[in-house]
């Protein structure tokens, strides 16, 4: 750094330091933000000027926390980056006021580097905002893949939508965990909600049997419509010894019946009755 530089960097300084407060309020004006939001940014930014390295550590980790904190938030990158290159204004105003070369020179150098804290707020924002939108689709996912307990030692998984590898992965997960945590041994998977079934579909639904299987439980699919059938008859899928039923309804009667409880009519209501208790 030549001594005409060097000379105006610390005066830069100076007017950081000797007008802080004018200076935090017009950012904070101009930012449209509040001054306890920018104050420890702007202490952490005229702190590190103020020693003669150029470590800015401390000022990019605020900026980071400041990213993620309003992309949570639900603020546009364009918001978050103008809140910094705003402080360029608001310095400039003192340096206008000063009207020394020094101070003049100076600016020319802290602009550079307010653009260069300004590129990296926008890349710390859009990674922050990457992660808060992949923590929403995992929420979306567990919403969407909820396992229910239908009656002791039946389980279900009403599905609703496309299912993929990633909401597999999940409904399998799920279903696992539920049936060790009640010991179940029958599982109803029901596809009355998905739009339709191709092979990819199909195999992911023989993997989630076969891994209930794996844990003792057996599974049975309802839900399959006409044109379900249809489609699945012309591509020739197979589904083997896994037992589909039309409706959720169905399916339920028949893993009833597989645990050992028949069905007497009273009165056009079924009563549900276990054998043994007959």
């Amino acid at each position: 750094m030549t001594v005409h530089a060097d000379v105006a960097r610390r005066r830069i300084t100076e007017l950081l330091g000797s007008a802080d407060e004018q200076i935090l309020r017009r950012w904070s004006t101009i930012a449209q933000a509040s001054a306890d939001e920018l104050r420890e940014l702007y202490q952490a930014l005229r702190n590190s000027l103020a020693h003669e390295g150029d470590d800015l550590t401390d000022v990019r980790g605020l900026l980071a926390e400041l990213s993620r904190s309003r992309a949570r938030q639900g603020y546009t990158p364009s918001d978050t980056a103008r809140a910094v290159y705003s402080l360029k204004e608001a310095v400039y105003e003192s340096v206008e006021d000063d009207g020394g070369a020094d101070a003049l020179r100076g600016f020319i150098w802290f602009s550079r580097l307010i653009d260069d804290l300004g590129l990296y707020t926008i890349e710390t924002f859009a990674t922050a905002r990457e992660k808060v939108i992949m923590d929403q689709a995992e929420q979306l996912l567990e919403l969407s893949t909820p396992v229910v307990k239908l009656w002791e030692g039946i389980v279900a998984v009403p599905l609703v939508g496309t299912l993929d590898s990633a909401r597999t992965q999940v409904v399998m997960e799920k279903l696992l965990q539920i049936l060790v945590d009640t010991g179940s041994e029958h599982a109803v998977i029901d596809i009355t909600g998905v739009p339709a079934v191709d092979t990819q579909v199909a195999q992911h639904l023989l993997k989630t049997v076969v891994a209930a299987r794996l844990m003792g439980a057996e599974c049975v699919i309802s839900g399959i419509s006409p044109q379900i059938a249809h489609t699945i008859v012309t591509l020739g899928i197979e589904f083997g010894d896994i037992v589909t039923k039309a409706t959720l309804a169905d399916a339920l009667a028949y893993t009833l019946r597989c645990s050992g409880i028949e069905f007497s009519e009273r009165r056009h209501t079924r009563i549900a009755v276990r054998t043994e208790d007959a």
